[in-house]
């Protein structure tokens, strides 16, 4: 019997590979059988209903096929024993595009990070952060991450390659799946830079909303900035909470943290993201991770609430979670503090994130630093 994979999973394989970051290495492709027949992961209730028409089979199994991926999670479709035996022997090439746990490490507070090994042998990094009622996964969006920030440990480890959609989604069932309860807010925080992935990232959304059932208000997009791709972002409309990693208060120091910012002026920046709130109506989210004696100054808080004046915003700032390999410190709380009362005096909206799984490798990218060794073009 001959099987032919579902579209949209195909379209989302090829724009995980045509996004790649410019002036970045590509990696050589798997030519293993997963990576050669797009899975089913990703796909819609409609797409699958047509898939399985096109293999000759009646419209309902597209629902079942549904209901098994997304709220059963399978992880092969010799699992699906509604399904006619000889079918499911027809289907055994057809992956559905799980992972498999590579390494769980769960914090006193509840919050698990796992490492998750796809079909390549790739390593990526998710985290389950448990909060009264809601359970919020973190997400990456690629292998690694090409904006090399001073203070990140993703950065440090290099860029390998983009997450197709279907290997975000997985990141969602398995956290999911791990806590036995339901995902509440997905955050676009983890491993890679979003909006270059943006294709498989919208993908994503899409699926997650749709398919897992999980509100798009209830979704954060998060970026360091990439000229041109906020607007871009903005032009789908979307109702997803947008997040941008400042994580300084003018353009000389945000450039020493992050690199990529001497390419990106902080005033064209804050421009695009004033077109941004004006196209979705959405306020914007200002990520400030807070360095020790860098730039968690009461002069600094001054200055970025004059950027943020009249500004639809909200301020979260990130006390520093230590990595080995820079010496950056993290702020005292008393300090952290002054800066809130800062920016509350100029009327600008602020919060601290509490920082989840403190003993656990917290910062992003250090569980798989420590528990993976990378390949020496890598290191």
């Amino acid at each position: 019997m001959s099987v032919t994979p579902p579209i949209s999973p195909v379209q989302a394989h090829r724009s995980s590979k045509s996004q790649n970051p410019p002036s970045v290495a590509q990696p050589v492709e798997s030519q293993s059988l997963a990576t050669a027949i797009p899975p089913l992961l990703g796909a819609s209730e409609t797409e699958l209903t047509q898939w399985v028409q096109e293999q000759g089979q009646p419209a309902y199994r597209g629902c079942q096929l549904h209901g098994w991926i997304y709220q059963k999670g399978a992880r092969s479709l010799s699992e699906i024993t509604v399904f006619p035996k000889q079918w499911r022997e027809a289907l055994s090439d057809i992956s559905i595009g799980r992972s498999q746990l590579h390494h769980r490490s769960e914090a006193p507070d509840g919050t698990v990070k796992y490492l998750l090994r796809l079909a390549d042998g790739q390593i990526i990094e998710t985290v389950g952060i448990p909060t009264g009622n809601r359970l919020t996964v973190c997400v990456s969006s690629q292998v690694g991450c090409p904006m090399a920030c001073d203070f990140c440990a993703t950065g440090k480890g290099g860029f390998t390659r983009n997450l197709a959609r279907h290997e975000i989604v997985d990141q969602v069932l398995t956290v999911q799946e791990d806590f036995q309860e339901r995902v509440s807010n997905v955050v676009f925080m983890g491993m890679g830079e979003p909006l270059l992935n943006l294709d498989a990232v919208l993908g994503a959304v899409k699926s997650l909303n749709q398919d897992v059932g999980i509100g798009v208000r209830s979704l954060t997009i998060s970026t360091v900035g990439i000229p041109g791709r906020i607007r871009q972002l903005a032009e789908h409309k979307l109702q997803v909470t947008l997040a941008v990693s400042l994580h300084a208060s003018n353009q000389a120091l945000r450039e020493k943290l992050i690199p990529s910012a001497r390419r990106y002026p902080l005033e064209a920046l804050l421009e695009e993201c004033r077109e941004y709130v004006q196209l979705t109506g959405r306020r914007v989210t200002f990520e400030y991770i807070v360095l020790a004696g860098l730039n968690d100054l009461p002069e600094h808080a001054i200055e970025l609430a004059r950027h943020l004046r009249g500004f639809q915003s909200h301020v979260n700032l990130i006390p520093y979670n230590p990595i080995s390999e820079v010496d950056y410190q993290r702020p005292s709380p008393r300090r952290i503090q002054d800066f809130v009362e800062a920016l509350e005096k100029h009327k600008i909206a602020v919060s601290v994130r509490r920082s989840r799984g403190l003993e656990k490798d917290a910062a992003c990218g250090q569980l798989r630093a420590s528990k993976v060794t990378l390949p020496e073009q890598l290191v």
